[in-house]
């Protein structure tokens, strides 16, 4: 069946597209097009509509088609002769019109949408800029304003809004085709029907003459280091200083150096690495889910309250466990502190944060948990008070029911054996903020049934999280691969470094906090408590934790303190080097026999990402995660990495494994081989001449 059809519906003419799921506009997509048009200009019809099938409108380019050689009608070829059509075209929009889809509909005379429909340019999400027209076109229909706002969030907006705007010229109700046929038949009637947007003035009024200027300078805050979007606002300057013709122009030079940039090459990973993740290889299509109808959750602390609420956003009800009404009162304010920010922010109504607090249950009686359908533990991570909780949970939880962990470190295998069900029991590791970070670590036991790991890749989507699926070892993917990343901050600063030289070469890679910075924030107390319970082989070198320790004697524990790594005033929190952390550091290095010397920012810089990427091939070779994309959703979602880097396995690649391997063992030369071993998967690779890419698709 062709993906475009057309025909003649009295004396307007039909062009519907049908290209499933999403209408994307690929090569046999825009050729159909041009063919109907042509079709279109020598019979009866006196209007057209643009309609497509399916769930929703044109909902973007054809992303596979990127990086391969251009096969025409392109986009822009394909809009200009949309745009210069003589008999007039009303594109009908439902469900999305994204990127080139909103682009295909600017270049149309008129647009109409059914009321439940979303329009935006998310361009700049892939590192790109609209590309067909977009920069220019948007400016002139809604003002330079509203098409900044518009093109640099890259977020959908309504119907109603976009109507309100006037990016589209009606909203209808009912059937689209007939409330589009009955408009065209409208536009026939007012006579002077053809109205090109590239005729249209833009208003240079909505802009001042530091307009610009302001927007480069918040956009750069908030997009820190991103190259497309201080090249958006080169290109809707151009619409308000330039003609159309040569404001095309600027975009297409603008909009082939996102293409061929590093950034949105990293971006665009990403977008498809976010959407792989949740496919789990051997698990078989026909696996049935559980209902998750009721969660309970087992400690009410930040984090046991920030999973609270995950689940109550999606409407689900909660029963929140804690050790006596005190504890629970003081988890149930926590929750309410957190709801309160986001009422204050104005991104909820204090009707809304009120339901949603209504859906937490509090109890201290473990008998209460026994209707659940997900019972979460997130009590403190020591293995034996875990194995603790989940006999009790054996007890009294419902058969099928499943019982989830959220564990950071901890074996997910021993937890199961404290049961007599260890198929039901599976890793679902938040990450703090519970209820603002996206990732889910789901954490697969050796006996964890399909069915249980089928339902928890299901309900994260349900509760608006990234899965990633990881095997059982100490840390998983996220925590493990974090040590050897600590280990070389820690290890720099004892051999010549400071916190803020290695916090600031990291946020210059883009990093959104550097290591010793997070580890304030996240209490220098968490990682001491964490060693506490492992040997003296499972703790390492005494070299990559004695700072720590010495700074945690000293009571040094970070923000909550006011003073860790850094010194904080105490009203701003803003950080501060601090002499007293120096003196500490030249004293370990003393009593170590270390001698130190100044680092260079590149040997900061390779020493900690290198350290995360060996540990990443060595977590692949293990069959830890199930593909190297993987690895980079975890970075990218739950530790802050760059998305325009693409994760740490994808910016492996970038650099070249050559590169990472020689430079691996002249470090294991420099610092001693027992720090920097290359994985045997890299020098496999390196030794086969093969990428990273190779080897995965060969999986």
């Amino acid at each position: 069946m062709s993906v475009v059809s057309y025909q003649l519906e009295g004396d307007i003419g039909v062009i519907r597209l049908n290209n499933p799921p999403v209408n994307a506009l690929s090569h046999a997509l825009r050729s159909g097009i041009k063919e109907a048009l042509a079709q279109a200009q020598d019979d009866a019809s006196l209007a057209l509509v643009l309609i497509c099938e399916g769930r929703t409108f044109i909902a973007g380019a054809d992303i596979s088609e990127f990086g391969k050689p251009p096969m025409l009608p392109s986009l822009p070829e394909l809009l200009n002769v949309v745009e210069a059509f003589t008999k007039p075209i009303i594109a009908a929009i439902h469900g999305t019109a994204l990127g080139g889809g909103l682009e295909t509909a600017m270049a149309c005379h008129y647009r109409c949408a059914l009321a439940t429909a979303n329009v935006g340019l998310p361009e700049v999400k892939l590192g790109l800029l609209p590309g067909a027209g977009g920069t220019q076109r948007a400016p002139r229909l809604v003002g330079v304003k509203a098409a900044m706002d518009l093109i640099t969030t890259g977020v959908p907006i309504s119907a109603d809004k976009a109507l309100s705007i006037g990016l589209i010229d009606k909203v209808v109700e009912g059937d689209l085709l007939t409330s589009a046929i009955k408009f065209a038949q409208e536009v026939i009637a007012q006579g002077d029907v053809i109205r090109r947007v590239r005729d249209i003035e833009v208003d240079k009024e909505s802009a001042l003459d530091d307009f610009f200027a302001d927007c480069r300078a918040k956009l750069s805050q908030r997009y820190r280091l991103q190259e497309a979007p201080q090249r958006i606002v080169e290109c809707i300057e151009a619409s308000m200083n330039k003609s159309f013709e040569e404001g095309l122009k600027v975009e297409r030079r603008l909009f082939i150096e996102c293409m061929n940039s590093s950034q949105s090459a990293a971006l665009r990973h990403m977008f498809f690495a976010e959407r792989m993740s949740s496919k789990i290889k051997d698990l078989p299509k026909e696996t049935q889910l559980k209902d998750i109808k009721r969660v309970g959750i087992i400690g009410g602390g930040t984090m046991g309250g920030g999973i609270a609420m995950n689940f109550v956003n999606a409407g689900i009800p909660v029963t929140l466990l804690e050790i006596n009404d005190v504890a629970l009162q003081r988890g149930k304010d926590i929750i309410a502190k957190n709801y309160a920010m986001t009422v204050k922010k104005g991104k909820l109504t204090n009707q809304l944060a009120t339901q949603r607090q209504a859906l937490i249950t509090g109890t201290t009686d473990y008998n209460d948990l026994a209707d659940m359908d997900l019972v979460i533990e997130a009590v403190f991570e020591n293995l034996d008070i875990k194995k603790q909780v989940f006999a009790k949970l054996d007890n009294v939880c419902k058969p099928g029911a499943i019982l989830a962990s959220n564990t950071s470190y901890q074996d997910v295998n021993l937890i199961a054996e404290s049961t007599s069900r260890p198929q039901d029991v599976i890793g679902l590791h938040f990450f703090s903020p519970a209820n603002v970070m996206k990732l889910l670590e789901i954490v697969r036991g050796d006996k964890t049934s399909d069915q249980v790991l089928a339902t928890s890749m299901a309900m994260a989507k349900t509760i608006k999280k990234v899965p990633a699926l990881s095997r059982v070892c100490y840390g998983f993917i996220g925590n493990r691969m974090l040590r050897q990343y600590a280990r070389e901050a820690q290890l720099c600063l004892l051999e010549g470094s400071t916190p803020q030289g290695i916090d600031t070469v990291m946020q210059n890679f883009g990093m959104a906090m550097g290591p010793l910075a997070v580890g304030d924030l996240a209490g220098i107390d968490i990682g001491y408590k964490a060693r506490e319970g492992l040997t003296d082989e499972e703790k390492g070198d005494v070299r990559t934790y004695c700072i720590a320790d010495a700074l945690y004697d000293m009571g040094r524990l970070g923000q909550k303190t006011g003073a860790g790594y850094y010194q904080y005033d105490p009203d701003t929190r803003q950080r501060m080097a601090d002499p007293v952390v120096l003196e500490v550091i030249e004293a370990q290095a003393k009593q170590r026999g270390v001698e130190r010397k100044a680092i260079d920012d590149e040997t900061i810089l390779q020493r900690l990402t290198f350290a995360l990427i060996n540990e990443g091939f060595k977590i692949l070779e293990e069959g830890i995660a199930q593909r190297p994309s993987d690895i980079d959703v975890v970075y990218v979602f739950g530790y802050g990495f760059p998305a325009y880097r693409g994760g740490p396995m994808f910016y492996a690649e970038s650099i070249g494994l050559e590169k990472i391997y020689q430079t691996i063992c002249e470090f294991g030369a420099i610092y001693g081989e027992e720090f920097w071993q290359p994985a045997a998967l890299l020098k496999q690779l390196v030794e086969e001449g093969k990428t990273l890419t190779q080897w995965a698709n060969s999986q």
